[in-house]
């Protein structure tokens, strides 16, 4: 089993980045990973710039949106639709692996 990287892309006031990182969560268990991510918040100075410009929540496994469409280019917006749900996530993992 080869190493995925999960990320959370996010801005502080997003009503659903903390249901984000509950689905992480969750999907990290269900696939039996560890339960470690890299979370990027778009207000922080130090956060780069190819991570502002998607909306937030946006979950990325090896550098790809979970929702299979690009979140990139809407910047700082709250995505619709909400967060991506932990089945979701747990298949874009296992696919990745």
């Amino acid at each position: 089993m080869k190493s995925c990287s999960v990320e959370l892309v996010y801005f502080s006031s997003c009503p659903n980045a903390g249901s984000a990182r509950e689905n992480i969560r969750e999907a990290l268990v269900e696939v039996g990973r560890d339960d470690r991510w890299m979370e990027w918040d778009q207000e922080e100075t130090g956060t780069p710039a190819r991570y502002r410009a998607f909306s937030s929540p946006t979950v990325l496994v090896n550098g790809q949106d979970v929702m299979g469409v690009s979140g990139m280019g809407l910047g700082r917006s709250c995505r619709a639709g909400g967060a991506p749900s932990a089945n979701r996530i747990a298949k874009a993992i296992r696919d990745n692996d």
